[in-house]
């Protein structure tokens, strides 16, 4: 058995250490998940209670720079949303979720000008006033075609569609971990447990897409989630990512990670969770650039 636990729940003589072998990893593995322990809510529900409940992308803030972390917490520095975080969100919703709940969620097109007959551009005052008149997030023709190509490399992607051919969508997982409330809204799961989880990324190129798995904490977002699932389903699951590029040749590439990568980054996430609190209890917030560095190598 490894004896590093992948979840410790309790303290003291109330502590209970899981492990890998304790979570499902089994001599007879099942055919099919019980996905029933995921949440379906709205994206505005879950985020709303990401007040009282610590995530991946938090909890990645909090690594970085605990100061940022705290000001984020108390609404003093805001989200940012960008055209490009849209598109994304837009394509995990036709990717993932399908053509209705996309037709659903987005609205695709604008105002024709009547001089040319073609589409206004998206940075103009007449798409500028038609967008606001509508009930939904608002998508350029150019925009919408570029989910579209997204969605169609995905789609062509022989493992890729595999994975995602049957699962859950966005499903929401909450439990308590390290004495804290946490949340995760996860792309995908799979009814296969050869699968698991699978997170759907987009990516401006495909050639430096591990650089940036390590580089933007993709594998500490993907190690909270799996802890998650972990403690709320009883099974350690694989891990999965599926990338588009969002610019030709649109192409679609699919990694796994490694369960040894996962677990070294969750046993940085369960420092970074215990440092949390911490910084709660000391009234400490630090931008972690308190001290001298020295640059030793060029």
């Amino acid at each position: 058995m490894n004896h590093t636990p992948l979840v410790s729940i309790g303290q003291g003589d109330f502590r209970r250490d899981y492990h890998p072998e304790d979570l499902g990893m089994k001599a007879t593995p099942v055919d099919s998940l019980n996905l029933r322990f995921l949440i379906r809510e709205p994206a505005d529900v879950y985020h709303a209670r990401s007040a009282e409940h610590l995530t991946s992308h938090a909890l990645s803030e909090f690594r970085r720079c605990p100061l940022l972390y705290r000001k984020r917490e108390m609404g003093l520095v805001p989200e940012r949303d960008t055209t490009a975080y849209m598109i994304g969100r837009a394509a995990h919703t036709l990717i993932l979720e399908g053509r209705e709940r996309y037709a659903r969620e987005y609205a695709v097109g604008g105002p024709i000008n009547p001089k040319t007959g073609q589409p206004f551009g998206s940075q103009t005052k007449a798409f500028a006033e038609w967008a606001a008149q509508q009930s939904k997030p608002v998508l350029s023709d150019t925009h919408a075609a570029l989910v579209e190509q997204m969605a169609a490399a995905v789609a062509e992607h022989p493992v890729a569609r595999d994975m995602l051919r049957s699962g859950v969508a966005e499903g929401v997982g909450r439990c308590r971990y390290r004495e804290h409330a946490c949340q995760a809204r996860i792309d995908w799961i799979a009814n296969d447990p050869q699968v698991g989880i699978v997170d759907l990324k987009t990516a401006d190129d495909l050639d430096g897409f591990e650089f940036a798995l390590r580089a933007l904490g993709y594998v500490h977002q993907l190690a909270f989630y799996r802890t998650l699932a972990a403690v709320a389903c009883g099974h350690v699951l694989p891990v999965h990512v599926v990338a588009a590029e969002k610019r030709e040749p649109f192409r679609c590439g699919v990694w796994q990670i490694a369960p040894a990568v996962l677990d070294q980054a969750q046993a940085q996430n369960d420092e970074a969770m215990d440092e949390l609190r911490r910084c709660r209890n000391s009234g400490s917030w630090f931008t972690r650039f308190e001290e001298l560095r020295v640059v030793d190598r060029l």
